[in-house]
Formats: C-alpha cells, structure tokens, sequence
C-alpha cells in the first residue's frame, strides 16, 4: 500500500491542492509496506489541516501461488489455505460457492500481499474505481458467518490482506450478528496488535432484511481502505447499527466510491474509547460515496416493511482527526432515536476515559445532504466527560436540501452550534424549514459565516435566551465575520451590513434540482468575488467522481 505523505510545514491550501489531485492517481505499480504517520496536532491555522497521508490503494502485482479452495473440501478448507498462504500468494474462491464459517486472518512476516478473490475473470467484475452492486453476486463467492461473531476478524498484527470481488453476509434465519467483518477487535491496547495494511475491493457486504446486524466493518486498524464497495442491510431494533464503525484504530483510512447503508450511524469514528492511550483516528479520506437510509425502515413512509430499526444519523465524528468528505450524497434521515440532524461533528469522550478525544481538521466540502430532519450539529465539547474542542471545520459548497418539514421531522435547522473554534461556513447553498443557525450553551470563537444562501423562516440566527439576528450574533459568536450571504426573507435591520434580504431568489431550474443562480445580483457578489452559494458545476463534477456499476450481461455468470 503506497502512501503519499505531506509536510507539516506545508500550506494548508497547497496541502489541499495536492490531496485533491493525488486523489485521482490510479497508479497500476507495485505497493511497498509502510508505518502509520506520527499525528501532527501543531496546527494553529484556522483552515483545517488535510490528511497527512492518502492511501493509493492501486491493484499490486502478486508474484506467489495461486490457491484454488474447493467449497466442497468443508468449513475449514478456507481457513487452511489462510494459514499456509504465503505473502504475494492468490487465494482464489469460487464464484456463486459458499463458505460458511468464522475465518481469522492471520499475522504473515514480510510487506507482500495476499489476495483472497473471486474465480471470476477480470472482465466479469467492474474494473477498478467503479462501484459494484448485487447485481454482480452470481460472480461472487459468499463468505457467510452461520452464527453472531464475525465471517472474517483479525489476529493481532495480522497485515497485507486484500478482498476483491468477495460476498460477505450472515446466515438466513440466524437473529443477530455483533459485527459481519472485524478488522481489529477494539480491545487491543499495543499499537503492534492493532491490524494494519488492510483492504475491501469491490465487494458485496450485507445483512439479511429481518435480522440484527449491529456493524458490517468494524475499521479498528490501520492503513486501511474500503473501495468501489456496498453494504447494505446493516440494522438493529433498540441499538446502534453502523455500515462503516471505528474507534481504536489509528488510520489512515480510504472510503471512496461505495454505497453505505446503515440505520444507526452510516459511517462514525469514536463511540468508544480507544484501548490504546492518545489514539485519535486520523487521515480519513472519504469521498465519492452514497450514504443512505431506504424508506422502508420509516414508520411514516407508505413502503414501511414492519421493523423498527433505530434510526439516527448519515455520518458523525466523535473521535478523529485530519478527515476530507469531499463529493459525497448523504440522504434519507429522519427523527427518531436521534433528533433528524443527517451529519454530526459532535466530540466525545464516551465512556470517560479518553480525554483526549477531538474532532478537529474537518474538510467537508462539494456534498449534497437532503432529505433529512435538520443539518448539521456542532457539539464543541463532550457534555458528559473531560474533552478536547471541535476546531478548525470548513464547510464550504455543499447543496442543502429538503431539510425538515413534517416528512423528515419539523426541526428542520440547518446548522446547530456551540462552543467551537475555528468554524467556517461558506459558500452552501441551504433549503431548509428551520433555523439558518442555532446556537447554546458557550459562544463560539472566530467562526465565520460567509457567502451563503438560506431562506430566513421564523427565527433565522437565533440563540438560546437571545433575540433573532445581532443579538445572538455578539453573544454566541463574538468577533465573527458575517457577511455576503442572501437571507432570503430576512430583515437587514436585524443582521450585521453587507449581507443581502430579497424576499425570494431565482434558479435555473430548482425544481429539477439545478441551483445555478439566475437572479444577476449575486454574481460575483461574494467575499471573494464569486457568486454566492455553492459553485454548482464544481459540486456536480466533484459528485460524478463515484461511478457506480454498468453490469455487462453477457460477461456476468
């Protein structure tokens, strides 16, 4: 696994640059083992630091063995072959066969890859950087786990594991699994126990439609990427469920291009407390990918299918550092075990003993979030336990949308805040039927809020026990820039000057969902000369980035 690694005396925007064009970097050379990177926490900026170091999780050259393993040869013919293979070897399963059983990956010596992968040829999987789907299973073998514990799980240090092409699930009818794929267990307290150099390509991992599936991939290692994959049907009924859930491991991590369904969280860092002393998840790259909820899990909707899963969020960081979410379509979430807001930046020192949690350098940019019962929510400190601060979180040209009213929950507020530092909001695009900003608790320091477009509705910027406007403005953000934002129904005499209160605004063709500005007012109007709201064509281009599948017939099995 290569690794591309940026000085810490380097700009953040050149850093930025740098991220952005290494991401598309489809090298096809072989990949060399490589340490996790000492965390950089000297930041002073107010931008966000990116990730220090970007997984290339190119396809390596494999030199060993292939390894054929015959289904028929019994439970333990696949972990046999994981025990005797050899580092650069093939582990070839058979397309539409079954393996049933809990499988652990063993610790190899060396920095070659082994490769466990479907008998299928090349040209019957989508080629790399493309999403599959299920309907590829009938070229897939099936991993299947015939009880509560794990298909696959790691022994300690267990490193240079890649799936391509492989089916992971639970056995019908069985009533819970605590965690489909464990990539380390969570317990492991030596960062040389924690597993490493790990990674799903293309890859098919669910759950059944009526059984508990508290985590499809359990992410407590580190290099670890998950690409061009989808998880679906990851659900419990009264706890937590997650598609995508780590906590002890210490990145860096790739999650690019894949669908993530889960009922709970989607997709979180933290949730518990790292067994290793400091550790804080960090150089998350996570882009191109389609965070969902299906309405059938929602009481209200019309398809509803009879289980109550609990419902909570589309993505939340409790525990992490140095993450980009870049070009991702989160949507489809609701009010119920939580109160309807789709992404949550919210520290926590879970269980009380790691106070050194943080969320800080955050870049979230180019997403679109919709159809959910609020926005965005910024807890600065844990409520409960000693932590460090939400700081230095960019969120700039993303498209809001269809945020709140009766269907999704009547909160319906775009961005929820209190007690941070370093928080810029710039260049978004919101519809929402709540609260543009709402505010509590401890003000914030140096936030910024520039160059957006949201419709006012009742209370616009409002704070706990403060009026609407200036008055919650100097105490909850004191020193703050608020300027060249379009407050659509909004009252100039109630916000500070240079801001913009026309009582509607045109779009190309909002009904259809292109936000590209009409009304020639807001042209290059913005702090930086460019049109307020979020750059339409970037966010469209930076969405494309994830293919999904096209399934040729006539190569599939």
């Amino acid at each position: 696994m290569r690794f591309y690694f940026f000085s810490a005396g380097k700009s953040a925007l050149a850093a930025f640059v740098a991220l952005s064009f290494l991401s598309c970097v489809d090298a096809r050379t072989p990949v060399a083992n490589s340490q996790t990177p000492t965390p950089v926490t000297s930041n002073t900026s107010r931008e966000p630091a990116p990730p220090s170091v970007l997984i290339d999780s190119s396809l390596p050259k494999t030199g060993g063995h292939t390894v054929e393993v015959n289904p028929g040869a019994g439970a333990r013919a696949f972990q046999t072959a994981l025990d005797a293979a050899k580092p650069g070897d093939v582990i070839s399963l058979k397309a539409g066969a079954t393996y049933e059983g809990n499988f652990k990956l063993p610790k190899k010596a060396g920095s070659n890859w082994i490769i466990i992968r479907t008998s299928s040829s090349d040209d019957q999987l989508p080629p790399p950087g493309t999403r599959i789907s299920p309907r590829y299973a009938s070229a897939l073998p099936k991993l299947v786990s015939p009880n509560a514990d794990p298909v696959i799980s790691t022994a300690p240090g267990a490193n240079h594991y890649r799936f391509v092409g492989v089916e992971f699930s639970t056995a019908p009818g069985w009533a819970q699994n605590h965690g489909l794929i464990v990539l380390g267990d969570g317990e492991q307290a030596s960062p040389d126990a924690i597993p490493r150099d790990l990674i799903i390509d293309r890859c098919y991992i669910h759950g059944d439609k009526n059984v508990n599936l508290k985590r499809a991939v359990a992410l407590n290692s580190g290099a670890t990427a998950i690409i061009d994959s989808y998880i679906s049907d990851v659900h419990e009924v009264g706890a937590d469920s997650q598609a995508i859930c780590g906590w002890n491991g210490p990145g860096p991590f790739k999650i690019v291009n894949n669908y993530l369904e889960g009922a709970g969280e989607n997709v979180m860092f933290g949730g518990a407390d790292p067994k290793v002393p400091n550790l804080v998840p960090s150089d998350i790259e996570f882009r191109s990918n389609h965070c969902s909820k299906p309405l059938t899990w929602m009481v209200q909707d019309p398809s509803y299918a009879g289980k109550h899963w609990s419902i909570k969020n589309l993505f939340e960081l409790k525990n992490a550092r140095r993450v980009i979410i870049d070009g991702n379509l989160f949507e489809n979430n609701w009010v119920d075990g939580q109160s309807g807001f789709g992404v949550l930046f919210t520290v926590r020192n879970q269980d009380g003993t790691a106070p050194w949690s943080v969320v800080e350098d955050i870049t979230f940019t180019n997403n679109i979030l919709r159809h959910t019962g609020a926005g965005i929510n910024f807890l600065g400190r844990d409520d409960n336990h000693p932590s460090e601060q939400v700081k230095r979180v960019l969120v700039r040209n993303n498209l809001f949308e269809d945020i709140g009213g009766k269907r999704w929950g009547n909160n319906g507020r775009f961005v929820q805040i209190v007690e941070t530092v370093n928080v810029t909001i710039d260049h978004n695009t919101a519809f929402h039927t709540g609260n543009i900003v709402t505010a509590y608790g401890t003000p914030n320091t140096n936030f910024m809020f520039t160059n957006n477009i949201a419709p006012h509705n009742e209370y616009g910027v409002m704070g706990d026990g403060s009026s609407v406007g200036n008055p919650t403005i100097q105490r909850y953000f004191p020193g703050s820039v608020f300027k060249k934002n379009v407050i659509i129904g909004g009252r100039n005499n109630s916000y500070p000057a240079e801001n913009f209160f026309p009582a509607s605004i045109e779009f190309a063709d909002r009904n259809n969902g292109d936000y590209r500005l009409k009304t020639a007012s807001y042209h290059n109007a913005g702090t930086d000369q460019k049109d307020i709201g979020c750059d339409v064509a970037g966010l469209k281009t930076a969405i494309a980035a994830g293919r999904s599948e096209q399934v040729n017939t006539a190569k599939s099995n």
